[in-house]
């Protein structure tokens, strides 16, 4: 089943009870038992719900995997991939982070006796020489936010594999329509399904992916244990969300292709940060593990003046300021201020995250209204 077919069909049946083409919306806590353990399959709402397991069909079915989790967002996510770990434990991940999952790793596990290591991976030198008996686990973010770095799946996987330690990779910003890291060899596949998945801006959730069953139980029971589950009208909106994905990933591709070949010529632009540019670094990687370049882009403003950056963002009108990405509307962010704001600003400079950069997160509205409002606002 192609791509396309699998966003609306994948993992889904009709409901048995009156054939409902979408899944009812099963807005209960707790089901009917004829005797003690006796029931249809369902007993509790956060162990299982009938709304939140056809969206984790879903899940599993657009990422290519077998088992698929809804969590009550995308850092309860990591959380549940974290707590598979043990004090001593050692994590490698990338340098250029989301600011939340910096902080979840330092601010909340890093206490609990788990060390991380952040590193430049678009070199697999440098993964290499953190990799020691207590690595358990590699966290990859490809495109990376906000700098767009891209990080070779395929070669981090061969590390992985080589000294068995679990490879995970946040698939946010690609999503799956351009990018499907289980296929090229990660054992998991986190989203903030908030974003893309959702694609509405209406919605708060995480979703986990796997192959292996083993792996699965274990989260699932993590799931379930600790509680971070999301609720069945979130389900879903999500899961309808879902079946829109292709086509709007589609606009927005186009749309960030045609916003970034007109930031990069304009006199106001010191730099661009997109990796469909083939000077851009690892475009080669990015041209063969993705199926195009996603509508997330990153620029600093000439001189990396904060002020004027501050200023363009401001004076923008169709493009929102405002946190997340990924949705049907533009948005607009600064990251050193937002959704970067809980990294030190001496680590967040060394990747590149200036208090100049800007962050478009590219939505499928008229691409010469975006342009309009890009060319009003750089004045």
């Amino acid at each position: 089943m192609k791509f396309n077919t699998k966003a609306i069909h994948g993992g889904q049946e009709h409901d048995k009870a009156y054939g409902a083409v979408m899944p009812p919306i099963y807005q209960t806590s707790t089901y009917a038992q004829s005797t003690p353990g006796g029931h249809k399959g369902y007993e509790y709402s956060r162990t299982h719900n009938p709304t939140r397991h056809a969206l984790e069909s879903a899940f599993a079915s657009i990422e290519n995997g077998n088992f698929g989790l809804a969590f009550g967002s995308g850092l309860a996510a990591i959380d549940a991939v974290i707590k598979l770990l043990k004090p001593g434990d050692e994590v490698i991940s990338t340098n250029d982070l989301y600011g939340g999952s910096f902080r979840l790793f330092t601010k909340i596990f890093q206490d609990f006796g788990i060390k991380f290591h952040f590193v430049g991976m678009e070199s697999i030198s440098n993964i290499e020489a953190c990799v020691n008996t207590n690595t358990k686990l590699i966290w990859v973010e490809t495109p990376t936010n906000p700098m767009m770095n891209i990080i070779d799946i395929v070669a981090v996987s061969k590390v992985a594999k080589k000294h068995n330690i679990t490879l995970a990779v946040d698939n946010t910003f690609a999503t799956p329509y351009l990018q499907l890291p289980l296929d090229l060899g990660a054992d998991i596949v986190m989203h903030s399904a908030t974003k893309y998945l959702g694609g509405h801006s209406d919605v708060v959730m995480g979703a986990l992916v796997v192959k292996d069953k083993n792996l699965a139980d274990k989260l699932y029971f993590i799931q379930n244990a600790s509680g971070a589950v999301c609720g069945p009208q979130d389900s879903f909106l999500v899961l309808r969300g879902i079946k829109t994905l292709h086509v709007r990933m589609q606009r927005h591709c186009e749309n960030g292709k045609a916003v970034a070949e007109y930031l990069v010529k304009h006199p106001k632009i010191e730099k661009v940060y997109w990796p469909g540019f083939e000077n851009h670094p690892n475009h080669d990687i990015a041209k063969t593990q993705m199926k195009d370049f996603g509508g997330m882009i990153s620029f600093t403003t000439k001189g990396n003046n904060y002020k004027e950056a501050i200023k363009t963002i401001e004076n923008l009108k169709v493009f929102t300021l405002a946190e997340s990405l990924g949705g049907v509307e533009s948005l607009a962010g600064h990251p050193a201020s937002m959704t970067h704001a809980s990294i030190p600003k001496e680590e967040r400079e060394k990747t590149g995250v200036v208090d100049s950069l800007i962050r478009l997160s590219v939505g499928i509205e008229a691409i010469e209204d975006l342009i309009a409002d890009l060319e009003q606002a750089l004045k």
